[in-house]
């Protein structure tokens, strides 16, 4: 490994980019105008640097391998010694709290195991879980947040699905108040994964995504790693 970007970013010696699937750490502004660090951003990219730098890794792929940047999706194992267990630099991203799950439609890949360690450091505050500015929202204080990644956990007031799409609204106002959207195309995934977007009603969602104003706060869901259940 030649070079770390930053948290979720790495360089090979061949000199190609590599973006850490599955994983969102905190941005570093790196030059560009009008952008600030986020709180731990340095934190991110010495733990990874002390992870990777200067080690042989191994690229694993689970999905689309190349994104509209050019760089390569991948995740990594590192094998410190010959014939020893692989270590995975996602999982201790996650474990150590200084990233959160970041998946898309086509790279789902160890998605549950990046979930159920990103809840236990979120549980025990590690890294980004004891900040404010990571906290998860309520639907209410999403107006506030339009254009960043958040995890936003309420209750579906209603549900419905409209000429093939579906919405769960968190409030009695579907114009003002925060909405998840799912697209006909996308409802058929969530179908085979067990869930019915129609039949949410009345249940305790924790969803992640990129928060937008149509007709009030929007998060559009395309998979259903996005979506969590909360049991009662």
């Amino acid at each position: 490994m030649a070079a770390v970007v930053d948290g979720d970013t790495v360089v090979l010696e061949s000199g190609a980019e590599v973006r850490l699937v599955g994983i969102q750490a905190p941005r570093l502004a790196l030059g560009r105008p009008g952008v600030r660090d986020w709180p731990l951003a340095a934190e991110a990219r010495d733990l990874l640097e002390a992870l990777v730098l200067g080690a042989p890794v191994k690229l694993v792929y689970g999905g689309r391998r190349v994104d509209r940047h050019r760089r390569i999706l991948a995740h990594l194992e590192r094998r410190a010694t010959p014939g020893a267990a692989a270590f995975w630099v996602q999982g201790e991203m996650l474990r150590t709290g200084l990233a959160r799950v970041y998946t898309f439609p086509d790279n789902r890949a160890r998605a549950e195991r990046m979930l159920a360690l990103e809840r236990e450091a979120r549980a025990a505050r590690r890294g980004i879980w004891r900040l404010r500015y990571y906290r998860i929202l309520d639907p209410e204080e999403t107006r506030r947040h339009i254009g960043s990644f958040r995890l936003v956990e309420g209750e579906v007031l209603d549900a419905a699905v409209v000429r093939g799409r579906g919405y769960l609204n968190f409030g009695p106002d579907w114009r003002t108040d925060f909405t998840i959207s799912v697209a006909r195309k996308h409802r058929r995934r969530f179908g085979r994964a067990g869930i019915d977007i129609a039949a949410l009603a009345g249940r305790r969602v924790r969803v992640r995504g990129w928060l937008a104003w149509q007709n009030g706060p929007m998060i559009e869901a395309t998979h259903p790693e996005q979506l969590e259940l909360i049991e009662p």
